[in-house]
Order: structure tokens, then C-alpha cells, then sequence
């Protein structure tokens, strides 16, 4: 096991948000940037000695680019047993030393327990099912602009997110934009996953919050930022995609798929459909999906259908034609930074197109008016959910 702690002097503060901090940080006469997590630590000033955790950066792994901040070593201030006598028992990343206790939506005095409690199944609600992060903007801009331009009200779509990668929701600057831009009503983080409107024990219950708790007519599902890979067929963090289409199937909705597709990646395992969509789909799935297909160039069109039958997937799914080229009105109407292992819309537009094809599918699936009120911001979850955590 490796663990790199170093320490570093903060030198600027070079954003803050309620999400986090981004801090210009000295370490070893270099200035690097750290990323401050809110509520765990005192907020750090400039000048004050901190404790970085640096492991990602140092072996060059994609985890933003900056350290995370562990401690400030002096005048920490670190809280006091007071803050644990509000409600809330469930413990995430449990038995280590930044384990925290959250008030889980199925516990019997969250304020929204109830509707758990009566909710135990999905209604047919369709779930969009992303292997990647990057895939849940174009996911929810392109079934939001859809339902605009056939003049339908926007739908409630909430966003459930796993721990197959980034744990904390507030890392992601995605999610923040979506939100002010009440492209989403409401997250819930489920497993190890914390800081969503809603914390959920699992994705099986985290989806049942989504539908009766936020009154979402729509769910996507992913993991936060990053994904783990091997280069393995199962050692990859997608491989929760299969598992994704058994809990919603067993739950009563409709598993929709965005394949992940690039004709831009250089490694051989990821170029058309990827492995880790194939393996899935084909291995993990034990439920059918709904898998939209993109209107892409013949050759490349002809490659994805060589690889998935190939793969047996036509026999256990269902695969549907469908445009997805409104994805490239709705990245300008909305101005939602769309961005997948460094390339854009216009370097890889194979990914996004699969994933404005499920959000187009999924706005034509789109039937029934909110049960509940959206939870649409932080300011009004906090209203909503004022003693969750």
C-alpha cells in the first residue's frame, strides 16, 4: 500500500465555492495546486502549514491534477463532540480515519423516510445508466432541450451517484453547473459516494429515494469523476454498469444504456465499443437494457455492429437508432462544459453522441408530471433536508 503525505504552505486562495476550495500550495519550493474539502477540516489561510495527501499526482493518475488537503497542522481546529448529537448513523468510508456519519434517507427519522418506506419500486421511471462522469452532462442538457423544443416543461432528473470513483459529490464541477442550471433537481450518493442532496445505503435504495424522494421522472447513474482500469476484461470500476441493469430491472424501471463509443481513443480496448461496455453488457447484465445507438459515419457504424454482435449483445438487449445530434444544439444552448478524458465535443464526438442518443430516447419515455417537489439547489436542499447530515 502506498500513501504519500507531504506537507505544504498555502501561498493563495485561487477559487472558493461552497463545494470546495482550490488552494495555491508550496511544496518542496513548488507551487502546486490542493483541493480543500468542505466541513473536514478548518479552512486553511494563507501562510498556514498543511497536510497533503499528493499519492494521485506523484504517480501521474487522473484525479483532477491536485492534492487533497488532509489537515492544517496548526491551530487545527478540527470540531468538537458537539457536532455528533445531530441526526444521522449511517457511516461512510467506515473504519478509517476520515470516516463520517451521515443521516441516510432510510433511516426512521429522516424527514423523508417515509416516502421510502411506502416507495419499493421505480414505477417504470426510465434510468439512464453511465459508465463515465463525462457522459451525465449530455445526458441531462440533451433530454432537458428535447422536452423544450417539442414545448413540454422541463422533467425532475436526478442524478445517483456511485463510488466507482470519485467519492466526494461536491468534486464535481459538472454537477454544480447542471444544478444552477436546474438541469438536475436533485443527486443522492450511494455505497462510500457522500455529499449528494440525499445519502442513500446502497444503489437499490438510492434509486427508490431518487423516484419517491425527489420525484425524479428520469434517473441517470454513473460514478463520480475518474474510473479505475486495468486493462483487465473485469478489473475496471464499469464493470458496475451490468450491476446497474439488474437493480433496476429488479426494481420495476427501465435500464437504459449509453454505450461508451469513441473512434478518438488511441488504446485498441476502447476504440469503437468499449470493453468495458462489452463485458457489462455481455457478462455482467442479467437483465435486458435498452442500448441507443448513435447516427454515426458508415465505417464506424459498421465496426459497432461487428463488435457487439460479436458479442452476443443483440440476443440479450435491445439496441435502437437513435439521432443524437442534439447534443451539439444543446452544448450551445447551455453552456455545459462537455469534456471526456481530456477531449471535447468536437474530438471525440462519438462519446457524447451515445449519450445524447439515451437522453433523446429518454425524453420520448418521459410521461408523468413530478410527485414531489425538486430538491434544485443546495440552498433549498438545505430547507428540504436541514438536518441530513
Amino acid at each position: 500500500m502506498k500513501i504519500g503525505l507531504e506537507r505544504g504552505v498555502v501561498t493563495a486562495v485561487a477559487a472558493d465555492t461552497p463545494d470546495g476550495r482550490e488552494l495555491l500550495v508550496n511544496v518542496n519550493g513548488q507551487e502546486e495546486r490542493a483541493y480543500e474539502e468542505p466541513g473536514v477540516v478548518r479552512q486553511a489561510e494563507v501562510g498556514d502549514s498543511i497536510l497533503l495527501n499528493t499519492t494521485g499526482v506523484r504517480l501521474g493518475l487522473g484525479t483532477g491534477g491536485v492534492h487533497f488537503v488532509v489537515a492544517v497542522l496548526e491551530n487545527a481546529g478540527l470540531g468538537s463532540p458537539a457536532q455528533l448529537t445531530s441526526p444521522g448513523h449511517i457511516m461512510k468510508l467506515r473504519y478509517t480515519p476520515l470516516q463520517r456519519a451521515v443521516h441516510a434517507v432510510e433511516e426512521p427519522d429522516h424527514p423523508l423516510h417515509d416516502r421510502i418506506r411506502e416507495g419499493d419500486d421505480l414505477q417504470g421511471a426510465p434510468v439512464v445508466i453511465c459508465e463515465l462522469h463525462s457522459m451525465v452532462p449530455a445526458v441531462a442538457m440533451t433530454l432537458q432541450y428535447e422536452l423544450e423544443k417539442a414545448g413540454r416543461p422541463r422533467c425532475n432528473i436526478a442524478y445517483v451517484m456511485t463510488d466507482g470513483a470519485a467519492l466526494p459529490m461536491a468534486f464535481s464541477k459538472t454537477v454544480r453547473a447542471l444544478k444552477e442550471q436546474e438541469l438536475l433537481s436533485g443527486t443522492v450518493t450511494v455505497g462510500h459516494a457522500y455529499g449528494g442532496d440525499l445519502e442513500a445505503v446502497n444503489l437499490y435504495s438510492g434509486l427508490l429515494a431518487a423516484r419517491h424522494a425527489i420525484g425524479a421522472d428520469a434517473i441517470i447513474v454513473a460514478m463520480g469523476p475518474g474510473i479505475v482500469g486495468t486493462g483487465t476484461q473485469y478489473g475496471h470500476t464499469g464493470i458496475e454498469v451490468g450491476q446497474a441493469v439488474n437493480a433496476v430491472h429488479s426494481l420495476g424501471g427501465e435500464p437504459v444504456v449509453v454505450p461508451r463509443l469513441s473512434f478518438a481513443d488511441a488504446r485498441e480496448r476502447h476504440h469503437g465499443v468499449s470493453h468495458h461496455t462489452l463485458t457489462a453488457l455481455g457478462q455482467v447484465a442479467l437483465a435486458p437494457a435498452t442500448v441507443p445507438l448513435p447516427n454515426l459515419e458508415e465505417g464506424e457504424t459498421r465496426l459497432i455492429f461487428k463488435q457487439i454482435t460479436q458479442a452476443g449483445l443483440p440476443e440479450r438487449h435491445r439496441f435502437v437508432g437513435v439521432g443524437g445530434r442534439s447534443i451539439l444544439d444543446a452544448a450551445d444552448h447551455f453552456q455545459v462544459p462537455l469534456r471526456t478524458m481530456g477531449r471535447t465535443l468536437a474530438e471525440d464526438p462519438a462519446f457524447f453522441l451515445a449519450a445524447g442518443a439515451a437522453g433523446e430516447w429518454v425524453s420520448r419515455r418521459i410521461k408523468k408530471p413530478p410527485r414531489h417537489h425538486a430538491v434544485r439547489s443546495s440552498a433549498s436542499a438545505g430547507a428540504l433536508l436541514a438536518d441530513k447530515n
